[in-house]
């Protein structure tokens, strides 16, 4: 079975505003949603569980967070969800934080990272940028429109031996229990 992990809306849309509050102005949608999948990336090999919880899924154009594009897109979290009262997009594709965010579900080390990966990547164009997401092993032309991607292959990829895998794998299917059957 495929490690699973809990989406946490709040903490997508507090982590997005974070990164365009810290970019310093607006971005391109498909880049603010390359560059936190970089953030979810880097804090599970960091840390063995991403930022936002969101599923890793394969798109023709590369990796990508399964529900931030719907989010963006205003697919999902309508009304008063924590995404539109943080994030707003506009139909030239370009999205913007609106008014003061809480930060309360961002770690010191989530801002970290954040900031790490905006350091590294943030200056890139969205050509530069695509090319180097379809440059990650994790990343295959899906068959169909959209594919979940194995997470072991990121693992592998960071140096992690199968025995370090299965613990990983083990201890995302005990967080997501408890986070489903008890919420956090």
């Amino acid at each position: 079975m495929a490690m699973q992990f809990v989406f946490d809306e709040r903490k997508a849309a507090q982590a997005a505003a974070y990164l365009l509050r810290h970019h310093g102005g607006p971005l391109p949608s498909a880049k603010l949603v390359r560059l936190l999948y970089l953030v979810d990336r880097r804090g599970f090999v960091e840390m063995e569980y991403p930022t936002t919880g969101d599923r890793f899924v394969a798109m023709p154009d590369g990796p990508a967070l399964a529900r931030i594009p719907d989010l963006i897109a205003g697919v999902c979290g309508v009304g008063e969800s924590p995404w539109n009262a943080s994030v707003s997009s506009f139909p030239d594709g370009y999205v913007i934080v609106i008014g003061p965010c809480d930060e309360d579900r961002l770690s010191d080390y989530d801002r970290e990272l954040i900031g790490g990966v905006l350091n590294e990547f943030g200056a890139m164009d969205d050509e530069a940028l695509a090319a180097h997401m379809r440059a990650l092993p994790e990343w295959t032309a899906p068959a169909s429109p959209c594919a979940d991607i194995d997470l072991r292959v990121i693992l592998r990829d960071a140096g992690f031996t199968e025995d370090a895998i299965i613990a990983v794998e083990s201890d995302a299917a005990d967080a997501y229990w408890i986070r489903t059957n008890y919420g956090g």
